[in-house]
């Protein structure tokens, strides 16, 4: 049996999105159908809107998103239906060398749902990021399921599915920012602030947020910036130097994913310090920088994958920090909205008015 909900679809490279009916069949082995009742509206939706991710179109688009599990498939046994979970894009395999050597935050076997989320005429969707949660409903693995208290509001909790975890693990994970330490965040959109509360969580003694938007450093400041700097007017590089005894920052979390902004993150480390890079390029982009002076700066650069997450450790440990207390996921959500809106979400984030617009059902 299939079931036919409302979801919003990309038809094509620069398109306006629009809600369809989609089709979604019943759950095979190892496949669980979630009722959705949150999903943000993610920089990454945007770019497979703009063709930026592949041409594999249409897209149903959505995947930071919270909801409760439906249906299982044969052969579940970690969700069953009524069970509250947070959907994640890197459902990992336990088998992979990376699995095996007790790295599965580096699965290189990640998995997504093998049947096809369609439109009525049998046209098969491309799901962002494995889950396409713009939707009433959706298929999704049941690896990409992960249980957490379901006190918590499904407008907070699925935030963790992309942006605040990508930001809050750049930080703690693959940046490992240790008490006294000082960083720096370059790009103070949704996933910058997470790494801003990541690194303050962490216990670093000062944290300097950089961008271009005197509104975006406003809200870096209330989310745990010590120190703000504004790179349309003031040298980043000079000024994180500056604020770090003339060093340069022990961590310099690059949040844009562009080489411009990297170069800066490369240059306003202290020397044996760490670059990570979280903000996503887009394919066309190439970085040159001095052999010489990679070697001579020692240190790391690092890539953060979803920010080095496992979501099985992480998620429910976020959500019973944030029901402590000691982090305020809410303070992510600018606004809710309906399926109907996402377009002008879009536009919203592209003039920079929003952390993150999300959708309920």
């Amino acid at each position: 049996m299939t079931q036919q909900v409302q979801g919003v679809v990309a038809p094509g490279r620069d398109e306006p999105v629009r809600v369809e009916t989609i089709v979604i069949p019943d759950p095979g082995p190892g496949e669980a159908v979630v009722k959705v009742q949150a999903c943000g509206v993610c920089h990454t939706d945007l770019h497979y809107k703009q063709g930026g991710i592949n041409d594999d179109f249409p897209f149903l688009l959505g995947h930071e998103a919270a909801g409760v599990v439906e249906s299982v498939g044969e052969g579940v046994t970690d969700v069953a239906p009524g069970d509250f979970v947070i959907l994640n894009w890197r459902a990992v395999c336990g088998q992979c060398r990376a699995c095996l050597r007790g790295r599965p935050w580096y699965c290189f076997d990640t998995h997504n749902a093998r049947q096809k989320m369609t439109l009525t005429d049998g046209t098969e969707l491309s799901p962002a990021l494995g889950i396409g949660a713009f939707a009433e409903k959706t298929l999704v693995a049941a690896g990409q399921c992960t249980k957490v208290d379901p006190a918590v509001a499904p407008s907070v909790a699925g935030l963790l599915g992309c942006g605040v975890m990508a930001g809050i693990g750049a930080a703690i994970n693959t940046g490992q920012v240790g008490r006294g330490d000082s960083v720096a965040v370059i790009g103070c959109g949704g996933v910058g602030d997470a790494a801003v509360v990541g690194a303050r969580l962490a216990g670093a003694a000062r944290i300097i947020a950089v961008d271009i938007d005197d509104r975006k450093l406003a809200k870096a400041r209330e989310m745990g910036a010590t120190h703000t700097v504004n790179s349309r007017t003031d040298d980043p590089v000079e000024a994180i130097r500056e604020l770090t005894g003339g060093f340069g920052a022990d961590v310099v979390i690059e949040a844009v994913g562009r080489p411009e902004t990297y170069r800066q993150a490369f240059y306003a480390r202290d020397l044996a310090g760490t670059v990570v890079l979280v903000g996503v390029p887009t394919p066309e982009m190439k970085l040159e920088l001095p052999l010489l002076d990679v070697f001579g700066r020692g240190g790391a650069l690092k890539s953060s994958w979803y920010g080095d997450c496992l979501p099985s450790r992480d998620f429910p440990m976020l959500i019973d920090l944030h029901q402590q207390g000691r982090i305020d996921l809410a303070a992510f959500v600018t606004e809710t909205i309906g399926l109907g809106d996402v377009e002008h979400a879009f536009a919203r984030m592209h003039e920079g008015d929003v952390l993150r617009s999300v959708v309920v059902f």
